[in-house]
């Protein structure tokens, strides 16, 4: 057990590290690309982005990012206790402690580096009154969203939109009406108006 237990580590240690590694140089060379093009509840004012309970507060902590970070200490950690001369069962309680601590730590970054973007600047009040064009369906009577791409405060963004009329095809010009929730607008068909 004491030789599996350390090549456990090892290769913890070396994957994630590995990983975690080629994860800084691609974010330092600008490997990961973020893009405002749609707009989600937390993008618009008032938005606070917590739109999911404990369900979707997991799935941010099990991230690839915070997985990597856990193997690596984990790792680490086992071999670093391992070379001190502690015993197996608190070696292996020892870098799951640690492992556990990295992968909170970094979700917590990872948190505060997401509310770190520019969101929360953009009210989709002032949309109402715009022209745009539907990009996706807008299924009629409210029976669904479809998506339209209007001009909102200098920018194109895409939004999910309702009807009360009848559907309204991809492509077809639109007016906004109003904002039928935080993050949906009400348009209508431009012939309509």
């Amino acid at each position: 057990m004491e030789e599996m237990l350390k090549n456990v580590y090892l290769l913890s240690a070396v994957v994630g590290g590995t990983i975690l590694v080629v994860q800084t140089i691609l974010l330092l060379v600008g490997g990961g690309g973020d893009s405002d093009a749609e707009v989600d509840a937390g993008d618009v004012d008032g938005g606070d982005g917590d739109h999911g309970g404990d369900a979707d507060t997991y799935f941010k902590v099990l991230s690839f990012k915070t997985v990597v970070a856990f193997v690596t200490f984990f790792g680490l950690t086992g071999m670093a206790c391992r070379e001190s001369g502690l015993q197996s069962i608190p070696t292996l309680v020892i870098a799951i402690g640690a492992g556990a601590v990295a992968l909170y730590i970094v979700a917590y970054l990872m948190a505060g580096l997401s509310r770190l973007q520019s969101k929360g600047n953009l009210d989709l009040c002032n949309a109402v009154g715009q022209n745009g064009k539907v990009y996706l369906r807008v299924p009629g009577k409210r029976s669904g969203t479809g998506k339209v791409i209007v001009s909102i405060q200098g920018r194109k963004v895409e939004c999910k939109a309702v009807t009360e009329g009848p559907e309204i095809a991809t492509g077809t010009p639109v007016r906004v009406v109003q904002t039928s929730t935080s993050d949906t607008l009400e348009v209508l068909p431009l012939e309509r108006i």
